[in-house]
């Protein structure tokens, strides 16, 4: 049985980045070292008084520690790790784009003001989710030892269960929604039509191989060219799934 230490360094870059900074991040709110209300997206703050890192700070924040902080961790460290080192093995470059799509969208639904919500990191796990759910939909979950059910219906049962324990839903309906925006138009849209909006940019590819961040496969000339003969992003592949029932 591996140590903590070699759980953690076995874990894949980015999911283990973001966890993390996200465990930082509390445990700095916890010790009062930061103050919630300075990480918050507050977009007058943002425009009037250029306090750019609003922008990022809110999707590091999942709640102080708790029950749930540590549901949502643990979903990063399983959901996340697993769709990481799965459908976007050695594609470190997607799978970070995957998660700057679901950043700037979610900041684009929150400048809505009835959809703001002034953290998102429980909405960014909640995108994780529901892609694992895409990608894994015949997997069981059992929900508290209570319940059983496939993985395609996982992120509906944890906005069932926000209603029935009385917790706002917005913050993960918002993750629903990014992540079916993300599988929309990297699945479905290049299926029906063979085009890929959501390429992966070669900035970033080329960024990754660079700071050795992870492994990005390549193809033809060039450290981080894309695999241009899948319509998928690097992830999915186009994949469609039967729910067996």
């Amino acid at each position: 049985m591996s140590s903590p230490a070699e759980y953690y360094n076995s874990l894949p870059p980015i999911s283990k980045a973001y966890g993390t900074i996200c465990f930082l991040t509390t445990a700095l709110l916890q010790l009062g070292l930061l103050a919630p209300y300075h990480i918050a997206l507050l977009y007058p703050l943002v425009f009037k008084s250029l306090q750019i890192w609003r922008l990022i700070t809110p999707f590091f924040f999942l709640g102080k520690f708790s029950i749930n902080f540590g549901i949502r961790l643990l979903m990063i460290a399983r959901y996340g790790v697993q769709l990481e080192n799965g459908p976007f093995d050695k594609r470190t470059a997607d799978f970070l784009w995957m998660m700057i799509f679901g950043a700037i969208s979610l900041l684009g639904l929150s400048a809505i003001p009835f959809l703001w919500s002034p953290f998102l990191g429980v909405s960014m796990v909640s995108m994780l989710v529901y892609l694992w759910s895409r990608e894994f939909p015949n997997a069981q979950i059992n929900i508290y030892g209570l319940v059983n059910m496939k993985a395609f219906y996982f992120p509906w049962a944890m906005l069932a269960l926000d209603v029935i324990f009385g917790s706002p839903i917005l913050p993960n309906l918002l993750g629903i929604i990014v992540g079916h925006l993300y599988y929309f138009f990297s699945v479905l849209y290049p299926l029906k039509t063979g085009r890929n909006p959501l390429k992966t940019p070669l900035w970033l590819q080329r960024l990754v191989v660079r700071w050795r961040l992870g492994v990005q496969r390549t193809t033809g000339a060039g450290p981080a060219v894309r695999d241009n003969t899948s319509t998928g992003t690097g992830a999915f592949r186009g994949r469609a799934y039967r729910l067996d029932r």
